[in-house]
């Protein structure tokens, strides 16, 4: 009899249990080869789904795809629950040898977690979920246990060779452990579990999907000869640069040093170049150059707003010339939901189209955001850990590092070490404005010599174009004042940046300006705006610049950071110091016109309750401010300097440093400790132990799911939304389920151009106003037409008039 792991859809074909177990082996010891751990991750692909060698399973999958319209019980077969209990049995009931009682613990908790989250060895209320699956009631439930062990050895895998195979595991995690590192060895096995988990979470998707779809898996790239090819395209490029000015020379020389600098063994480097100073094609070319050398499979630019992506995306396009191999993340258009959905395994459904949907960073050359970043690492929700192992063996670049949000700088340092450590990656932290990150407690390990541009305080004086004001300081401004203030400088300048902290101050002050100044174009940009939107927004303004129109634009701080656009005057009210010196950047960008005027302003009527950072940056901005009016001496002579960055930084996260850790009120304990204390001093530990009068029979007792749980990189949870703008309308009205894998995939990518990110009171105002529609089995949100308009974006009030230009 066959015992089957999935029947295909469109044939009926079956695809049988030993067949996707070895076939998820070899594709999960591919995925761990890059960190020398193949043994670790083919055993759990091989057991992953030792389950589904039941009758109850084959009854299960047979009833569903012969009777599609009858509604299965929930949970009503457990296949994850068997590898899992497998590797107890054998490995950490009796005649216990530590590193593979550590291998059935740490392989374990993956493979019972593959279609939820790795689960607590250890939880708040003092119960072990991980021992719950693997040996006490749910274990006890499998009562086709013995015969599933039976078919496992004589189909998979010998028992002889399935011990050697677990001997050769046990070895991998020794010489994991052993590799010098500041990490204790609960620290090591945590990134350790995630990336097995990773491994096996893409393993098994991935062979899902090319089984559906009926295709052998995606063709090798060969990176070594890609990257070869891309260097000579941006080689070419860069060498069609006239070097006519100053800042082109300069630019030039910043360059040619990425690409000596990219000979270097991978490590954490700095890469300081001013703003404007050209560092997308620098951090590429050594990239590029690095990766050619030393054989890494990954370009990926970490940047902290979605804005920065459509800029570097567009730039990097230009260049490569390739888009097949170039992806643009932008944010998990999909709802994660913490659900289980092992009871959907094996049939199709939209639910396991969204999931087998190929979402897992493969692609040579990715852009995304540090969300995504920090949720590969620490978010729950298996979509969002599919992608880790992908992060190793690469270079990763993070664009405008500064903005690293403040609770996670110390899991952001602990993810970076990993991957330098045993990843095998190179990273650069690259900004014009570097923070002190080596500053904190948990300190990133940043190689020596690490600044990758020679003499910077004499780079940072080159490239001066403009000039600070500071109107903060003795007065501050309405948006009455404020309007009136640049009615008078555009009677002196032909175009004009505002930058403000907030949403709605934006919104107000383009509207009085649209009053004031009929007779110049004014454009209004925020995130309530789509990626293609603003972009479309960003071309205008840059045409009105190009043909020398005069022209106002308003913007959030959106505009800062990656937006290569070029005005006479910026105005910035008043933030970080690191906030001015981007806003600056959007100030006489080549350097075309001499010294320009950036006036930094105190703006009275926002209201930064909710923006505590924004609110801390300024308070320290306005405080070096006042030094420098006081002795023209302090902090270097101006608030650009890097001594003034220098001072801005430490302050700034002195100010915050009992918040650097994420630290979570409801459980009074930092995340760090849940997921890595050790169990001597782990409190939830002592308190098991006091209570139960002994220890918990496990190696680790980390709380991994608990730590997930509670894990938000940003306060206010977001969701992605579709919004009907342009090619958006048509993409939402394909939102049916009834496509292909592939065709969903691809449907879903399109679809990062047009989404926005809506905070829960938003969404609950939306409901309540009729402005939002579900898709997919709910799955994916979309805006109704009325809820999105052309000049702002998000219309909560869902009221937005209907357009009857097109009849």
């Amino acid at each position: 009899m066959k015992y089957i792991a999935h029947i295909r859809e469109v044939d009926k074909q079956i695809q049988t249990v030993e067949e996707h177990l070895l076939e998820v082996k070899d594709l999960a010891e591919s995925y761990g080869e890059k960190l020398g751990i193949k043994h670790l991750t083919g055993l759990a692909g091989m057991l992953h789904d030792l389950g589904k060698y039941t009758n109850e399973f084959r009854g299960y999958i047979l009833e569903a795809v012969n009777n599609p319209d009858s509604p299965l019980k929930r949970g009503s077969v457990d296949h994850s629950t068997a590898g899992g209990k497998l590797l107890y049995k054998l490995f950490h009931e009796k005649d216990i040898v530590q590193n593979k009682a550590l291998v059935a613990e740490v392989v374990g908790n993956a493979i019972i977690s593959h279609h939820s989250y790795l689960q607590d060895f250890l939880d708040p209320n003092l119960e072990s979920k991980y021992l719950y699956r693997v040996r006490d009631k749910k274990a006890k439930e499998l009562d086709e246990f013995e015969m599933t062990k039976q078919q496992f050895f004589e189909h998979v895998i010998s028992e002889t060779d399935f011990h050697h195979y677990v001997d050769q595991a046990a070895i991998e995690l020794e010489s994991f452990l052993v590799r010098e590192s500041s990490y204790n060895n609960e620290k090591k096995l945590m990134f350790l579990t995630k990336f097995i988990f990773s491994a096996l979470i893409d393993a098994d998707r991935t062979n899902t999907r090319t089984f559906e779809e009926n295709k052998v898996n995606d063709a090798d790239i060969n990176y070594e000869e890609l990257f070869a090819m891309y260097y000579e395209r941006l080689t070419t490029k860069l060498n069609s640069f006239q070097a006519n000015t100053s800042i082109n020379q300069l630019r030039a020389e910043m360059s040619e040093q990425c690409d000596k600098f990219a000979e270097n063994p991978s490590g954490i480097y700095t890469l300081s170049i001013p703003t404007g100073g050209g560092k997308t094609l620098a951090s590429l070319r050594y990239a590029l150059k690095h990766a050619k050398l030393y054989r890494k499979k990954h370009i990926i630019y970490v940047v902290p707003y979605t804005t920065i992506i459509e800029q570097n995306a567009k730039e990097v396009r230009k260049v490569l010339m390739d888009d097949a191999n170039i992806l643009e993340h932008h944010s998990n258009v999909i709802e994660d939901f913490d659900d289980d959905d092992e009871n959907q395994d094996g049939v199709m459904s939209t639910h396991q189209k969204l999931k087998l949907a190929k979402d897992n960073w493969d692609s040579p050359v990715i852009l995304t955001t540090m969300v995504q970043f920090l949720n590969a690492f620490y978010a729950k929700g298996n979509r969002n850990t599919r992608r880790l192992h992908n992060l190793s063996e690469s270079v990763i670049i993070f664009d405008e590092v500064q903005k690293v949000p403040i609770s996670c700088v110390s899991l952001f340092n602990d993810a970076l070490n990993f991957l330098k450590t045993y990843g095998h990656s190179s990273i650069i932290l690259c900004t014009a404005t570097q923070p002190a990150l080596d500053f904190v407690e948990h300190k990133l390990d940043i190689s020596l010599e690490a600044e990758m541009i020679d003499n910077l305080d004499h780079v940072i004086e080159s490239f001066k174009r403009v000039e600070i004001i500071d109107k903060a300081t003795d007065e501050s401004f309405s948006n009455e004042k404020l309007a009136d203030f640049i009615e008078i400088k555009m009677e002196e300048v032909e175009s004009i940046l505002i930058v403000l902290n907030t949403k709605s101050v934006v919104k107000d002050l383009y509207k009085r300006l649209k009053e004031k100044e009929s007779h110049i174009p004014i454009y209004h940009l925020s995130t309530s705006m789509c990626a293609t939107h603003r972009n479309t927004i960003l071309d205008e303004v840059r045409q009105h610049l190009t043909d020398g129109n005069r022209v106002i634009c308003v913007s959030t701080q959106l505009i800062e950071a990656g937006v290569d656009i070029s005005f006479d005057c910026v105005i910035r009210s008043l933030a970080g110091l690191d906030s001015i010196a981007q806003a600056a950047g959007r100030c006489n960008r080549h350097g075309e016109k001499g010294l320009r005027n950036v006036y930094v302003i105190d703006h009275e009527e926002e209201n930064l309750t909710r923006l505590k950072e924004i609110k801390v940056g300024k308070q320290i901005a306005k405080k070096i401010l006042t030094d420098i009016q006081i002795n023209k001496e302090n902090h270097g002579g101006h608030i650009l300097s890097r001594q003034a960055m220098e001072r801005y930084f430490k302050a700034y996260y002195t100010e915050f440093e009992s918040e650097l850790d994420y630290f979570i009120p409801k459980l009074e304990k930092k995340m760090i400790e849940l997921l890595t204390e050790t169990k001597q001093n782990y409190s939830y530990h002592r308190a098991f132990c006091s209570k139960e009068k002994k220890p918990l029979p496990l190696f680790l007792a980390n709380s991994y799911k608990t730590a997930a749980d509670n894990f938000q990189v940003i306060n206010n949870l977001s969701t992605s939304v579709i919004v009907p703008y342009d090619e958006g309308k048509e993409i939402i009205t394909e939102l049916n389920g009834q496509g292909t894998i592939e065709e969903l995939t691809q449907l879903l990518r399109r679809a990062q151009q047009f989404t926005i990110n809506l905070y829960e009171f938003e969404l609950e105002q939306l409901a309540k106003n009729d402005g939002i529609v579900r898709y997919l089995d709910g799955k994916v949100l979309a805006l109704k037409d009325g809820a999105y308009s052309d000049e702002f974006g998000l219309n909560i009030a869902n009221d937005t008039p209907f357009d009857t230009s097109i009849f």
